[in-house]
């Protein structure tokens, strides 16, 4: 049976899942990285961007914070663009290791590729091969450009984070050198590993992560600025490595738990509401859209990933 969900629907929802969620204080921040260890964790915002522009926005969603591993969602798109879909798999691949998302050992095993672009080694080595090869100043602009592209906005850098991050970066540094011994970093190292350590410092607010995501659902056709950013072919290919690395070494078990557990939420808060309810009748609730709005809230508030 079809349904249609109306956008005051939407708004009541994200509204139910802000109020569940905005004071939860479970988890702590990375403190592997001095920056994040200190940035205020009652942050929370929300933002959705719909296909024809418009946004849904609650809390601190213009809060500028750190992007660290969400950035290589961005850059894995800019070299899908400069590079297409093939040549990407064959330099990088596009395989989960099952391993941390930091880890050496991924390497080892797979010494013929690093797997993915959506783990360190990956990343690194997709920063690698953005174009033009050879020329810093150049390759950072194309990643800031395709950045802006994306978001609607220009991101910026966060300098205290760059640093930060520049003086604690060491197991990334064997990672990059380590690549360089299996011939699957593609330029400078060094050079490599900076542009990394800067795009994981670029500070990017909520609404513009929402534009983003709003861009790669909609086939690559931005709904904020209108422009298509990149050919709707790569979308399914972007899509699919959100889909098998997202959650790092843990993204298979959580596919495979998530219905499980967002059915029994949505049971146990029907029984709460239908309780709830008994005693507030004059008010209706929209029930499950609302329980699987709070439950991807729940997954998606995070406490700054590091990189």
């Amino acid at each position: 049976m079809e349904r249609t969900i109306t956008i005051q629907q939407i708004k009541d929802v994200a509204q139910e899942a802000y109020n569940l969620y905005k004071d939860n204080t479970e988890g702590k921040n990375a403190d592997y990285i001095p920056y994040l260890a200190n940035i205020n964790p009652k942050l929370f915002g929300i933002s959705i961007c719909l296909m024809n522009g418009e946004k849904i926005q609650l809390g601190d969603y213009q809060y500028q914070f750190g992007i660290e591993s969400v950035s290589k969602v961005l850059t894995a798109i800019l070299i899908l663009r400069q590079y297409g879909a093939q040549k990407v798999l064959e330099m990088i691949g596009a395989d989960a290791t099952g391993l941390p998302f930091n880890s050496i050992m991924a390497i080892l095993l797979e010494n013929d590729h690093p797997s993915t672009p959506l783990v360190n080694a990956g990343a690194i080595s997709a920063d690698s091969m953005v174009q033009p090869i050879g020329n810093s100043d150049a390759k950072w602009k194309a990643i800031v450009d395709n950045m802006t592209e994306l978001c609607g906005s220009a991101p910026q850098l966060i300098d205290e984070l760059y640093k930060s991050e520049s003086a604690t970066n060491f197991n990334n540094r064997s990672i990059a050198w380590l690549l360089k011994n299996y011939n699957r970093i593609y330029d400078d190292p060094d050079m490599s590993l900076d542009l990394y350590t800067r795009q994981c410092s670029m500070g990017i607010t909520t609404d513009q992560l929402s534009v983003c995501a709003a861009t790669i659902a909609n086939d690559g056709l931005n709904p904020d600025t209108k422009k298509q950013v990149f050919d709707k072919e790569l979308a399914p290919k972007i899509t699919s490595l959100i889909a098998t690395v997202g959650f790092y070494q843990h993204t298979g078990d959580w596919l495979y738990t998530s219905d499980a557990r967002r059915k029994e939420a949505i049971r146990k808060e029907r029984e709460a509401r239908e309780e709830w309810n008994r005693t507030h009748p004059a008010k209706t609730v929209v029930y499950d859209a609302c329980v699987q709005a709070a439950i991807s809230a729940e997954y998606s508030r995070g406490r700054y990933m590091g990189d």
